[in-house]
Order: structure tokens, then sequence, then C-alpha cells
């Protein structure tokens, strides 16, 4: 398994922690920064890991800020990515098991290192079940689809019809 990892500013400490477990496990990873506290954009490293994930150079990705909330829905505005804000192990499992969730977010400012690990652990350990769940599935992907900013029509545009 391939990990995309990042952080903006307020995420990075609890980022490090996550990096030094995915060490410890011998769990293949990128770091896309960030690698200091200085300020930065929290969407700039959202999206460049997403897109990496979306891309299939790497199976997963976990992505931290202050709260999760902001790289959760930066993340998300990328086409076929699937990012699960939590934090509780629960629905980390949830997020895989019926959403198949590809990125995981957490926040930093939320959660203790101590949960954020075990969270990360349910998370990387639980797999998509499938069944029931695809066609939901198929469902985000179309709505996805519709609303894709690739497409050469003007769907972008929001319409009352």
């Amino acid at each position: 398994m391939k990990i995309a990892l990042g952080s903006d500013h307020g995420g990075v400490r609890l980022k490090n922690c996550v990096k030094e477990y995915l060490q410890q496990e011998n769990i293949e990873f990128k770091d896309f920064g960030t690698f200091s506290e200085d300020s930065i954009d929290y969407p700039d490293i959202a999206r460049e890991a997403a897109e990496a994930v979306a891309d299939r150079l790497f199976d997963r990705g976990i992505l931290i800020c202050g709260t999760g909330i902001g790289v959760g829905i930066a993340a998300n505005k990328v086409p076929g990515i699937r990012a699960a804000l939590c934090h509780d192990t629960f629905s980390a499992r949830a997020s895989r098991e019926h959403n198949n969730a590809n990125i995981l977010t957490m926040g930093e400012r939320v959660i203790g290192r101590g949960l954020a690990l075990e969270i990360v652990k349910a998370w990387l350990a639980a797999e998509f079940t499938g069944g029931r769940h695809n066609c939901r599935i198929e469902k985000i992907s179309e709505i996805e689809k519709k609303y894709s900013l690739n497409r050469g029509d003007d769907s972008r545009s929001l319409k009352n019809e």
C-alpha cells in the first residue's frame, strides 16, 4: 500500500506522528508537505495529494489540518476522491467499508496523537465491502460526472430547469 500524506501548518505536528507510524509499519508513503509551522494555504497541499490518489499513483491518502475540514473540502473537489473526516475509529472503518473513502482527513486541534494513530490503524486495515454499497458509490460518481469541470459543455453552471 502506498499513502499520499500531507498537512498544512495547523496539522504538521500530527502529520509527523502519522509519518513515524507509517515508517515503523514499513508502509510506503510520500510526504507532500508542509514541513514547518509557517502558514500555508491548505488547498495547495490537499489538491496535490488528492490528484496523486486520483491518478492512482497512491492507493490512499491522509490529510491533516487544524480541523480536518478544509483539507477534506479541497480534496473532495478532485474527481475520483472520496475524502472522509474521521475523529473516531468507528467512522474511520465505516468510511472505508461503506463509502470506499480513499482519503482520510483529521484535525490536529480536534484529536490527540493516540486517538489519531488508532484512527489511522483502523482506516488502513479496513477494506471496501462492496455489495449493497456499490450502487451508492456509483451514484456519487454520477453526481461527480454531472458537475465535473472537465466536461466540454456548460455543465459547470447551476441551472434552474
